[in-house]
């Protein structure tokens, strides 16, 4: 397990991590996220029909700051046909990487991608504006900030392994 995960907002931030209730926390929360996103994803893939993202896209909430783009990318045949294939596949390769910890931060980062036009995109708001979607992005963000696959995750044991200059895995890994 990672002693620590720091983070740099204005100022570097450490958070000790090392056997903390808060470390195993972050785990629970990349963990649960992970299968929350994979099993949206692999169901989309089950399911008796395939997935067709053209009703929500379409459909998408008038009041939405994103409804005419969503409307277009509905009308649009080829995007249309890319958001089918990369919904699921995402969904599926994020919730993969969250559960094992692995490339946390760039699966966090697509996550909290889907979830800014999934928010967007149901904005009727009818309980105001906080609601699962809003979380959702949240999660992934905490995710990302704190870099959770260090914690019980195979992020630390890629940053430690010797890949040639280091950047990647630094860019990656945080």
């Amino acid at each position: 397990m990672a002693t620590s995960t720091q983070t740099t907002v204005g100022n570097l931030v450490e958070f000790d991590l090392q056997g903390t209730v808060a470390g195993y926390w972050v785990a629970v929360l990349r963990v649960v996220t992970g299968y929350w996103f994979l099993h949206a994803g692999v169901s989309k893939y089950l399911a008796a029909e395939p997935f067709d993202a053209q009703g929500w896209l379409v459909g998408a909430t008038g009041g939405s700051p994103v409804h005419g783009f969503l409307a277009w990318v509905g009308q649009t045949p080829w995007l249309l046909e890319f958001t089918n294939v990369m919904i699921p596949l995402g969904e599926t390769l994020i919730g993969l990487g969250l559960l094992v910890g692995a490339l946390v931060r760039l699966a966090a980062f697509f996550g909290a991608f889907l979830m800014v036009f999934f928010y967007l995109g149901n904005a009727a708001w009818s309980h105001g504006l906080v609601n699962g979607d809003l979380m959702g992005l949240l999660l992934f963000v905490t995710l990302g900030v704190l870099g959770a696959g260090r914690v019980l995750g195979l992020d630390a044991i890629i940053e430690r392994a010797e890949v040639g200059d280091g950047r990647a895995a630094k860019f990656l890994l945080g």
